[in-house]
């Protein structure tokens, strides 16, 4: 019984030596843990102001670099002004030669006109006297020759854009043509061109240069 009784106090000291011994290392693992929390937060205490430093140093140099933006050298503006001159006379050079050009071609055309208005009673004088002219009489070396002059006429007119009115079974249209005589004709359909007695002429297709004389059926 003694002896049963030595080793229950052997196993309690035993297990009471243990308990000491991991308090005294959980103790320890505290203040370790306690210590190296406390050095990190001195170390991010001793960081923060060399940040901000860094931070400040940055910050005046962006605002630096946009001052100097913001002014801009004399070459820089002298450059520009230049620039910008240059710009506007070429502008005001276009502008100018595409007005010439269009002036210079109002001027063709109103020469072209004023040509054309010339010609056209000795057009008209040709179309007279071949019209009158019988088959025989056009073997005739110089009735010939006069058809070809007026063919030649003709085709120059061509070239410069003036040609004739289609008039005869076309329908009645006062831009075109001009209606000095109506019929009743059940022929032709209503307010078609029965007859032309004189031609008209255009230039370019929108400029009339002379209405065409008609005959119009009611």
């Amino acid at each position: 019984m003694a002896k049963t009784k030595e080793t229950k106090d052997d196993i309690e000291e035993t297990c009471e030596a243990k308990c000491e011994n991991k308090d005294a290392e959980t103790l320890d693992s505290a203040e370790k843990s306690a210590k190296e929390n406390a050095q990190e937060a001195a170390d991010e205490k001793a960081k923060a102001p060399d940040e901000k430093a860094q931070e400040a140093g940055e910050n005046d140099e962006k605002l630096s670099k946009s001052k100097k933006k913001g002014k801009k050298d004399k070459k820089d503006e002298k450059i520009e002004e230049l620039t910008d001159r240059i710009t506007r006379q070429m502008a005001e050079f276009d502008n100018f030669r595409k007005r010439t050009e269009k002036e210079k071609q109002q001027q063709f055309d109103r020469g072209v006109i004023t040509m054309a208005e010339k010609i056209l009673p000795v057009v008209d004088s040709f179309e007279r006297a071949l019209a009158g002219i019988s088959d025989e009489q056009k073997k005739d070396p110089f009735i010939d020759g006069m058809d070809k002059v007026f063919k030649q006429m003709m085709s120059m007119l061509s070239e410069a854009g003036v040609v004739a009115i289609d008039s005869c079974g076309a329908e009645f249209n006062p831009d075109f043509h001009n209606a000095v005589m109506h019929i009743d004709d059940d022929s032709f359909g209503e307010n078609i061109v029965a007859e032309e007695f004189q031609k008209g002429y255009i230039y370019k297709g929108t400029t009339v240069i002379r209405h065409s004389m008609v005959k119009v059926a009611n």
